[in-house]
């Protein structure tokens, strides 16, 4: 005879929570895999397990009105002959026109500009509104190589090699056929309204040695005149970035896995990767042990939010963040003002479900030129301007806090880990302690 225990509640399995429960019955209802957009939605380490130390006795902070933090970096000083100078080193990823819409890329590019960085085309080509209002434009080169041509290469300022993505290593895009519309397949030389699914690797090589040729051909193009960066989601970053260098790349950019796409498997997002954290370090030995720390630039992406974050970066041992899903946050998506409508879309601002479906209420994530209309480039690329500005004096407030006259000069030294985990990752003593995790101390 069973017996109900009044006082305590019917106990949920860890396992088997509801969300596993509602996936496992849509599978089984449905026979088709998960579809979405944006990065990870799982808790990993992040930059929130660190801590600046700051200054006090044995170091003096900086006065923040009568002595300079510098902001700048240089990419590409390696072998091109116009690197890029950069007024705060927070760039804009790469994302491409189908995945946005052209009003999203023109805000994105006239931000980017008021700011002093630069922004990236993504996968798609190079639309001639994304050049006129970017003053430095980083061109990406795909497997898909959808619209490619020598023309653009040229027109660009640097070169973005995309061997791969932090949402996805090993997986290529998605892009539904309700966004290919007929400037997108134009462009993409594909049939409107059909899912296309780039290629995962590219299609002329398929190693480090075949890069490096491809690199060549790609200065010889572009007079050398370009930065060359290679793009690679964080899997195995020790050997990728120094693969990466060997090949000849003037800058190397890592993506961890909270870095977005604009769609792709759900269980592909989750579990393939590592975290943005787990990354820095690794390629930063890398190019310590190459001897080319500082000549070779790192630029880090994936759940980029804050000044915080650009200044941890830096301390890590980058030179340069990227940020894709906070820029478009910054120009309006996923707006609580439109709940109403993504309610009927079956999700939720702040969830970013919908980003594959083009159905986008706030004009961002969709080539429905009814729904586009409702982003204003214009007024959406001055928050963008001013959301960047906000983190680089968030991240110069940090820097002058640890007294150092530039972002650059942050060190893993000024950051301490609240957890055992990020403690490992990053490298960095365990707060209150001398202790990282397999190097010893106490």
């Amino acid at each position: 005879m069973s017996y109900h225990n009044p006082y305590t509640p019917p106990r949920k399995s860890a396992t088997f929570d509801d969300y596993t429960l509602a996936e496992i019955r849509r599978a089984a209802a449905t026979g088709i895999y998960d579809i979405r957009g944006a990065g990870t939605k799982r808790k990993v380490p992040h930059f929130d397990d660190l801590l600046f130390l700051g200054a006090s006795i044995s170091r003096y902070p900086l006065e923040g009105y009568r002595e300079k933090c510098d902001t700048t970096v240089v990419l590409g000083s390696r072998f091109a002959r116009k690197p890029i100078t950069l007024k705060t080193p927070i760039t804009i990823a790469g994302m491409s026109f189908g995945a946005l819409s052209g009003n999203a890329k023109e805000a994105l590019g006239r931000g980017a500009t008021i700011a002093g960085t630069s922004t990236t085309t993504g996968d798609g080509g190079m639309t001639d509104e994304e050049r006129g209002h970017s003053q430095t434009l980083v061109y990406q080169y795909l497997p898909s190589r959808y619209g490619m041509n020598p023309r653009d290469l040229r027109r660009a300022d640097a070169i973005e090699v995309v061997v791969g993505q932090g949402a996805k290593p090993g997986g290529g895009g998605m892009l539904l056929g309700q966004k290919i519309s007929d400037r997108v397949a134009n462009m993409r030389d594909l049939p409107k309204g059909i899912d296309q699914r780039s290629a995962c690797r590219h299609p002329d090589w398929t190693g480090p040695d075949d890069l490096e040729i491809k690199i060549m051909e790609l200065r010889e193009i572009t007079d050398w005149e370009k930065p060359i960066y290679v793009k690679v989601g964080g899997a195995r970053p020790y050997y990728d970035t120094a693969l990466a260098v060997k090949a000849g790349a003037d800058v190397v950019v890592l993506d961890g896995m909270q870095g977005g796409t604009a769609a792709t498997q759900d269980v592909f997002i989750e579990n393939v990767g590592m975290p943005t954290l787990a990354c820095i370090r690794p390629a930063v030995q890398a190019l310590q042990d190459l001897g080319m720390h500082r000549k070779v630039q790192l630029i880090i992406s994936g759940g980029i939010r804050s000044g915080a974050d650009v200044a941890k970066a830096l301390a890590l041992g980058a030179d340069a963040v990227a940020i894709g899903t906070a820029a478009l946050v910054a120009i309006g998506d996923n707006d609580p003002r439109w709940e109403e409508e993504y309610q009927k879309l079956g999700t939720t601002a702040g969830a970013y479900d919908d980003w594959h479906e083009g159905k986008d209420p706030a004009g961002i994530t969709t080539q429905d030129p009814e729904l586009a209309k409702r982003l204003d480039p214009v007024a959406a690329g001055r928050r963008l301007a001013n959301y960047l500005k906000v983190m680089t004096l968030e991240a110069q407030t940090i820097a002058r806090a640890c007294g150092k006259n530039h972002l650059h000069n942050l060190e893993p030294e000024d950051l301490v880990a609240l957890t055992i985990e990020a403690s490992a990752m990053a490298q960095v003593p365990l707060a209150g302690t001398n202790w990282i995790p397999g190097k010893g101390g106490f």
